[in-house]
């Protein structure tokens, strides 16, 4: 079982990886908000083919909880995206690669403050180690570096859209028990639903800038890999180890974004960058061991 929870939450970092750099190429290209509005409405439309029917054969399980899903959706899809995408506007990478590090330590404190789930000493210990890993990466191997970062309004635009994920991951617990069909169905509607007023906003106030084709492809890049795959993946890994272990394999998000901002960007490669995978994936491996041995207790 937890070998597929690995192989679902690592495609899920390569593809929230791959959303940071989309993220940064759709600067000029189409704004945040119609960005989000775009990569949801696409979500959704994909999402209806997927999942009307069982959408159809479960309404009688989803009735009850449509009102919490839709609030799941706003929060973790529309929201989350929304502030990210803004962040990425007025931040450096850097800056948002460190801050996206602490959605971990986030889920920990929510599910301690609210569950009273104490993280283990080794969680915590490899949690560290993770947040080493990452630090390595976004100070381009001078962690010294970290020490003159500002934090200015888009990093306080990504500390805001950290909390909401991390409560949207906690939340995710009282999930009703249904397919992963309907359940991005209706998320993904209602992301797409609340995502529009944010795009009237931006449009209202001359803040809107139309996609092109550059936006358009980024789009259709964001509804299909880390909107509905990655999402779904996400979704199932945590009904698999829970939300304090899945939430350890955001670290590799930044390492992934890395290593595509390589490829498609031209950055050059580091041994500060292997370092850090290093570090990264041993934290987790660590934090792991300890949340399956206290899981079979």
């Amino acid at each position: 079982m937890h070998r597929t929870a690995y192989l679902l939450l690592l495609l899920t970092a390569i593809a929230w990886g791959a959303n940071a750099v989309a993220g940064k190429l759709a600067v000029g290209h189409i704004s945040p908000m119609l960005l989000t509005t775009v990569r949801w409405a696409l979500a959704a439309a994909i999402m209806a083919v997927i999942g009307a029917g069982n959408l159809k054969r479960e309404w009688g399980q989803v009735r009850p909880h449509l009102i919490y899903l839709s609030v799941l959706g706003a929060v973790g899809f529309t929201f989350f995206n929304a502030f990210m995408y803004s962040a990425l506007t007025f931040t450096s990478a850097i800056n948002v690669s460190i801050e996206q590090a602490g959605l971990p330590m986030v889920i920990f404190v929510v599910n301690f403050l609210l569950f009273a789930l104490r993280p283990s000493g080794l969680q915590v210990l490899g949690f560290l180690l993770s947040l080493a890993g990452v630090a390595l990466t976004a100070s381009h191997g001078e962690v010294m570096r970290l020490a003159a970062l500002d934090v200015n309004f888009g990093d306080a635009l990504m500390m805001i859209a950290l909390l909401l994920y991390g409560g949207y991951t906690v939340a995710l617990r009282y999930k009703p028990v249904i397919s992963w069909q309907s359940t991005m169905l209706v998320l993904t509607a209602s992301a797409f639903v609340v995502s529009l007023p944010f795009a009237a906003w931006e449009i209202a106030t001359d803040r809107a800038v139309w996609p092109d084709a550059t936006g358009w492809a980024i789009g259709a890049f964001t509804a299909i890999f880390p909107s509905v795959l990655a999402q779904a993946f996400y979704i199932r890994g945590v009904e698999l180890i829970g939300s304090n272990r899945a939430g350890l394999f955001i670290n590799l998000v930044p390492i992934f974004g890395t290593l595509l901002a390589i490829l498609f960007v031209g950055e050059q490669f580091h041994l500060y960058h292997a370092a850090a995978m290093v570090l990264v994936l041993g934290g987790i491996w660590l934090a792991e061991h300890s949340g399956r041995k206290m899981a079979a207790t």
